[in-house]
């Protein structure tokens, strides 16, 4: 399956399946959260962090392609992320949306 954020395939005719997304909802870890409050009097990058968030996308967007498998797609355009905390930054929420489609 193509995944991409091009907006369109150029020589490729495309129909429209509809708007496909994938979320998944991350716990911050006490161990993290710890390291991290060392970290920032040190400064540097938290890697625990960016760990927990490469995975956390990873994830979202293999339930966006699983998605898009389920309407038939052969493909999801214009995949963005969107990343945000929740509950008063205990646990971190990433989406990832796009537009399946089906090639002509």
């Amino acid at each position: 399956m193509l995944l991409t954020n091009l907006s369109s395939i150029p020589g490729k005719e495309i129909d429209i399946l509809g708007l496909v997304d994938g979320e998944v909802v991350f716990s911050k870890h006490f161990g993290k959260d710890l390291a991290a409050g060392f970290k920032n009097i040190a400064g540097g990058e938290l890697k625990g962090y960016t760990e927990m968030i490469a995975d956390a996308k990873n994830r979202a967007l293999k339930r966006l392609e699983e998605r898009a498998s389920d309407l038939g797609a052969d493909g999801v355009l214009n995949i963005q992320y969107s990343i945000t905390n929740m509950q008063q930054g205990s646990a971190l929420v990433v989406l990832a949306t796009g537009t399946a489609i089906k090639f002509k």
